[in-house]
């Protein structure tokens, strides 16, 4: 027979209370638990958050879950969970838990959505693009790229993206998901709790997001003709840049997806045309850096649908004059796939080596592709929060070296950027912005460049605000503008 000493106490079975009864109740179980480890020769210390910090949670816990209709509840295992791993003080395993729900939830909502779109929007390579149709292929995307492409359908708010992305990086530094010493308190894994539920699972679609939605659907299943086709076009009078962007790229999508019927490319001639004043000058450039890639993959099918789509909107100038810019492009976003994956310390240095290849000594970047190449590039030198490549950090400085002078004021000028912004919460990512700034201001001469420069270096609030900052961006825009790009993405 086993010790008694070594069994495990059990959990109450009733309900939990809280404050002063539910932590005596935790404290004791605790207790029993802990004899049961170091019976075993088993570490004791700090392998539990404290009972008071529990406390801390199910003070609140009721609250957040009132946030959820009883139907969500039903099936909301990973919450269960969370809740569970939270009352044995296991504060790492349950932020796992909630980033995982979290992620359920997202499949769930996009594939109600609109699958096919949401590929278009979160896959930029178009040899993994071809991989993607299935809802069991979403399993074979990052959470990056996930919550990224969620964001742009306007699943996620732009708030809402922010914090995620901080829930991201913590579930990665600080979770179960990895080893790691680090302390979460109370307060952070409720407001967390909150965060996911208000943000992700309870957020309604808004009006532009519903209709973009219903427009697609009915793209693929009923005939427009012309005086329908002006009706539906009424709308994109109401879309803000990014949607008349990720809009337009779902149709670019549908038209050039092999398996889509005659009645949807038909319908896809008829709006494209309307849609395209509404979209930004960088967007039309990445169709025609698209094309160039079907054509340098040898997908004949692909690059004549793309070539059909560009001439029906007009834009053939658009088409790159030169194969390179293609293969600068792929590069950039084989490197980024890298440095956003979890072995990016290993991997990345060769990806970058070979878009520093394809760069050469002149530094010189096609036009249609400068805006993309300056932000994936100060993206990888900001690092991912949580150390540097070393083998990559002399490329990345060699090729900020290159940068002329409106490139090095793009790179500065990337923190209007969301993703960049978004790098701008975290210590890391501040120090290698500051070392961007020291490096790219050599190369400015104007005046309006030098001015931001000064007010970045003294700026005393936290970098991710700036993009909030009206006075700011007034310069920002003007500047942007005559450089012919926009001041904010």
């Amino acid at each position: 027979m086993s010790n008694p000493s070594d069994q495990i106490p059990m959990a109450p079975a009733a309900a939990v209370p809280v404050a002063a009864g539910y932590k005596q109740d935790l404290q004791a179980f605790e207790t029993g638990l802990m004899k049961f480890i170091g019976n075993h020769g088993l570490p004791t210390q700090n392998v539990l958050i404290p009972v008071n910090e529990r406390v801390v949670v199910f003070n609140n816990v009721e609250v957040v879950l009132e946030l959820l209709p009883s139907e969500h509840k039903e099936n909301s295992l990973y919450i269960s969970k969370f809740i569970a791993a939270a009352a044995s003080g296991l504060f790492d395993a349950a932020l796992n838990y909630l980033w995982d729900e979290t992620i359920h939830e997202l499949r769930k909502r996009i594939v109600k959505y609109d699958l096919e779109y949401f590929f278009d929007l979160a896959v930029t390579n178009i040899d993994k693009r071809k991989k993607l149709n299935t809802e069991a292929d979403l399993s074979l995307l990052d959470d990056n790229e996930l919550v990224r492409g969620a964001s742009e359908m306007g699943l996620i708010s732009g708030l809402g993206y922010k914090h995620l992305d901080f829930i991201r990086y913590m579930r990665n530094w600080a979770s179960a998901a990895h080893p790691n010493q680090n302390q979460i308190t109370g307060l952070q894994l409720i407001a967390w709790f909150e965060t996911c539920i208000r943000e992700v699972i309870t957020l309604p679609e808004t009006n532009a997001t519903t209709t973009i939605k219903s427009l697609l659907k009915n793209i693929k299943a009923h005939a427009l003709d012309a005086t329908s086709a002006q009706q539906v076009s009424g709308f994109f009078t109401n879309l803000n840049n990014d949607l008349a962007n990720n809009l337009m790229a779902g149709l670019f999508g549908i038209y050039t997806n092999d398996s889509s019927v005659p009645l949807a490319r038909a319908n896809v001639v008829l709006l494209a045309p309307k849609l395209w004043p509404f979209v930004d000058e960088q967007t039309r450039k990445n169709f025609g850096v698209k094309y160039g890639q079907f054509v340098a993959n040898n997908d004949a099918t692909k690059a004549t649908w793309a070539r059909q789509f560009l001439d029906g909107v007009g834009a053939a100038s658009y088409i790159p004059s030169e194969i390179r810019s293609v293969e600068i492009s792929t590069a950039l976003e084989e490197l980024l796939s890298a440095h956003r994956g979890y072995n990016n310390f290993h991997i990345e240095p060769s990806f970058a080596r070979r878009l520093e290849s394809l760069v050469g000594e002149r530094g010189e970047i096609p036009a249609s592709i400068v805006e993309d190449y300056v932000e994936g590039l100060v993206e990888v030198f900001l690092t991912n929060g949580h150390g540097t490549t070393a083998a990559a950090e002399p490329i990345y400085k060699r090729l900020l070296n290159l940068l002329s002078p409106d490139q090095a004021l793009l790179a500065i000028l990337s923190f209007r950027k969301t993703g960049i912004s978004s790098k701008l919460q975290f210590g890391l990512p501040q120090k290698k912005f500051a070392e961007l700034v020291e490096i790219a201001k050599t190369k400015i001469t104007s005046p309006q460049g030098l001015d931001i420069v000064q007010i970045i270096e003294t700026y005393k609030a936290p970098l991710d605000k700036m993009k909030s900052e009206t006075k700011l961006m007034e310069k920002v825009k003007a500047i942007a503008n005559s450089l012919g790009v926009l001041p904010t993405v």
